[in-house]
């Protein structure tokens, strides 16, 4: 029986049916392999159409555009072009198919198609419902083409019917691609138009601003709201919470929570693990866990995240022993660790040079099924060199490799500062070669730490060649490679070069940490620059930095002015 044949009976068979029923016949027809046509295609689109059934009438064409519905007479594409061109006469049933057109196209994630059958729906005068177009914007968005869908959003502004949601999709686009202005441009756009921005809407353009570090902003939009009778709810709150938290403005961050809890709105796992987490990074543990209690009376569930912030608190407050404990009490919860835990507790045993508990840790995540990441093996690599087993950072670095994780900058870093640690200076130089070649370029943080190593082994020659070659690579050396380098030539004793680096410094704008004004006076001094030593001890004290009495009488000792009194009430 050829294909028209088969489907020519269907049709027959449907057409006793009601729509509902004979959209339920026509979907296990497309499993039994059944070869449809486009009459057949159309019959069934036709009758869920005319009936209202919509979304039944989209679920066919998805199932055309992925093949389920097959044909060896027609490609969707082709279908699509037929169905719009010769199968649907009457203008409010065209409508309601190029509506579902666009609609399956949107949910087979195929933005070009959708957007093609879009022009030509309203080309051809039928304006499309809000909700369909806002479906292709999200879209758009979602595929990272901001870019276009705020072209399509400008050019079809006018020919469509846009409600709140459409303003709020582009609003969130704008917010999350940084463009702030166009944001606040949408919303003049939106209440020109008669429409009433929405809580979601100002969270999105308070959530915008805090990620563009205006929180100042999102405060005046948040007190905004309330003139304009929005109530802000839990989502709100805990962005411009975070918000404060991340610019570093922790009272007014605590302030807006404890707000928050008085305006009757419960603190979701969001919010209270921000507080956590500030609590944590401020060093204070016990109000972190007082939270972290308050969760528990509520019932609100912790995630892995909240366990995370407290473990990584308790590591950096060198509690290790706590948060081991916090750290098996997880499984208990019927949460498991995840990746970031295992970093977490590695980092703090290799910060306490406890490689052997860092390395079983490393061992119990592999056979969890977890896969050590690059941060993994480079906290791991850090740790061995903090305690001079530069074999074990080596062979971390060989099994990275091995299981295609590729060394990063900081990893080949770590190893340098590994073997200058050790003065392997030559070893250090063979680690930054290989770096190069794999295609790594040095920053200055990584010639610093080549500086240093020189310096530090009284190799000053090769350490000023190191530093000036910085000037030929565009680089500009930091303080602390000034730092280095002065503490290296009053090492050596060459006051005069040591001298040069610290005016170049100040002429920069840097500020020579104290040790390299001590450094360069004491030497001066030796020498018996007083002078040159007067005007740097100047610097110095223009500089806010304070030398001590001693410094102050070296100075000037052969001017009779020794100090017995407190420096402060001198200068």
């Amino acid at each position: 029986m050829s294909p028209s044949h088969e489907a020519l009976i269907l049709i027959q068979k449907m057409v006793k049916l009601p729509p509902e029923k004979a959209f339920s016949f026509f979907i296990p027809s497309t499993c039994q392999g059944l070869q449809h046509t486009s009459q057949s295609v159309s019959f069934i689109l036709n009758r869920l159409l005319s009936s209202g059934l919509q979304s039944q009438a989209q679920s066919v064409l998805v199932r055309v555009i992925s093949g389920q519905v097959t044909s060896s007479m027609f490609s969707h594409s082709s279908l699509m072009e037929e169905l719009t061109q010769t199968h649907f006469t009457s203008s409010s049933t065209c409508s309601l198919l190029y509506e579902a057109i666009v609609n399956a196209y949107v949910h087979s994630q195929s933005p070009d198609e959708a957007l093609y059958f879009l022009h030509e729906m309203i080309h051809k005068g039928h304006a499309p419902i809000s909700n369909t177009f806002n479906n292709l914007l999200n879209l758009l968005i979602r595929s990272n083409s901001f870019c276009r869908a705020w072209l399509v959003f400008d050019e079809l502004k006018n020919k469509v019917v846009l409600d709140v949601y459409s303003f709020g999709i582009m609003i969130k686009g704008c917010c999350e691609a940084g463009d702030l202005m166009k944001s606040f441009q949408l919303l003049g756009m939106m209440e020109k138009t008669g429409l009433s921005p929405n809580v979601v809407i100002y969270t999105t353009l308070i959530d915008g601003c805090c990620k563009n570090g205006d929180v100042h902003l999102a405060k005046k939009l948040f007190c905004k709201m309330k003139g304009l009778d929005l109530v802000a709810n839990q989502h709100t709150y805990s962005v411009l919470i975070n918000g404060f938290f991340k610019q570093g403005l922790q009272k007014e961050g605590f302030q807006m929570y404890e707000s928050m809890k008085l305006s009757g709105i419960v603190p979701n796992v969001y919010t209270y693990s921000s507080v956590i987490g500030e609590y944590c990074n401020d060093g204070s543990i016990d109000k972190a866990f007082n939270v972290f209690d308050e969760m528990r009376e509520k019932d609100i569930a912790c995630s892995i995240m909240t366990y995370n912030l407290l473990i990584n608190g308790l590591c950096r407050m060198k509690k290790l022993g706590e948060a081991v404990k916090l750290f098996y009490r997880v499984n208990r919860v019927g949460l498991r660790p995840n990746i970031f835990t295992y970093n977490t507790l590695i980092k703090g045993y290799c910060d306490a040079e406890k490689i052997d508990t860092a390395v079983r840790l490393y061992n119990e995540l592999k056979s969890n099924g977890l896969s050590p990441t690059v941060v993994t093996y480079n906290t791991l690599i850090a740790g061995y060199s903090k305690v001079g087993n530069l074999a074990g950072a080596l062979n971390l670095v060989k099994e990275m490799e091995e299981r295609n994780i590729a060394p990063t900058k900081v990893t080949y870093t770590i190893l340098l500062n590994g073997f200058v640690r050790i003065n392997y200076m030559e070893k250090a130089f063979e680690i930054h070669s290989l770096m190069e070649k794999s295609g790594l370029v040095s920053d200055v943080y990584t010639y610093g730490v080549l500086i240093h190593g020189l310096c530090m082994n009284g190799s000053m020659k090769e350490a000023s060649k190191l530093f000036k070659s910085l000037d030929e690579l565009n680089m500009e050396p930091n303080s602390v490679i000034y730092d280095t380098l002065i503490h290296g030539y009053c090492k050596e004793g060459n006051c005069y070069r040591a001298l040069r680096l610290l005016n170049e410094m100040i002429g920069k704008g840097m500020v020579p940490n104290v040790a390299s004004f001590c450094s360069t006076i004491g030497l001066l001094c030796k020498d018996e620059k007083l002078k040159e030593a007067e005007v740097v001890l100047q610097h110095m004290v223009n500089l806010g930095l304070k030398p001590s009495v001693s410094l102050y009488n070296m100075v000037h000792k052969d001017k009779s002015e020794v100090l017995d009194v407190d420096l402060e009430s001198v200068i």
